[in-house]
């Protein structure tokens, strides 16, 4: 009985141990309080779980993003959610006072996913939407990619051995898709790379079915075009990844 006692322990504390080694997510929610003078906000984002180092990387570096797209009033020092929060409506109330005939109510939407998750690396999407009046809002797609044993965030640059090749892949792939000659300008068909030159965009990142590069609303195309998408599968985006980030 006590060997089977001891057998039972050693195996709830491997299985512990085994929990305690995976990185886990759940969707965190908020929710600003309804009033009459309050702007609509609403967000919806991965929370990393578990013991792992990254996991604080992670959560920190999603609520900075946050912060970033709510932060309008700077008498408020926004070094949380909840303040941010507070900063974006204390800017609406202040504009409602300035412009009485405004009806339209501000909103700011945060929805995020995890978009990529092995061992070494995980990638979460945040797509954001943040109107604060005029004809349109602006809508946007963040990629956050981490390196899970070096807990670190990961610059673009960081997990390519090749970020030249992989550039000059991309326009290969870009010209094609976007149906641009090879010996026309990148700018023909009516795209705003600056000094017509390709460029890789500012967010691109991991998803199960390759490395997705995205240009926002307004990087290369004008506001009607939406964001500008190019998806490079792993088996032709592995030859210029660093080889721990290579995804067979």
């Amino acid at each position: 009985m006590k060997n089977s006692l001891a057998v039972f322990f050693v195996t709830i504390l491997l299985l512990g141990c085994e929990t305690d080694s995976k990185l886990t997510f759940k969707i965190k929610e908020l929710k600003n309080k309804a009033c009459d003078v309050c702007p609509e906000i609403a967000i919806s984002t991965p929370k990393a779980l578990g013991k792992l180092r990254v996991v604080e990387t992670i959560n920190k570096a999603i609520d900075e993003e946050i912060i970033y797209n709510l932060k309008f009033d700077d008498s408020i020092n926004a070094n949380s959610i909840d303040k941010a929060m507070l900063s974006f409506t204390k800017s609406f109330k202040s504009f409602t006072e300035e412009f009485k005939d405004e009806t339209l109510v501000w909103e700011a939407q945060t929805k995020g996913e995890v978009s990529f998750l092995n061992p070494n690396i995980t990638t979460i999407i945040l797509d954001t939407y943040i109107f604060t009046g005029g004809a349109h809002g602006y809508s946007s797609k963040t990629f956050l990619n981490f390196d899970i044993e070096k807990n670190i965030e990961l610059e673009n640059y960081q997990f390519f051995k090749n970020i030249e090749g992989f550039r000059d892949f991309a326009e290969t792939k870009f010209r094609v898709t976007y149906t641009i000659p090879e010996e026309n300008s990148i700018n023909t068909t009516g795209f705003m790379f600056n000094e017509n030159i390709f460029k890789l965009p500012k967010n691109l990142g991991f998803t199960d079915k390759g490395i997705q590069l995205v240009y926002n609303q307004y990087e290369i195309a004008s506001y009607a075009d939406g964001s500008i998408t190019l998806l490079i599968p792993f088996k032709e985006a592995n030859q210029f990844l660093k080889e721990n980030y290579q995804i067979k």
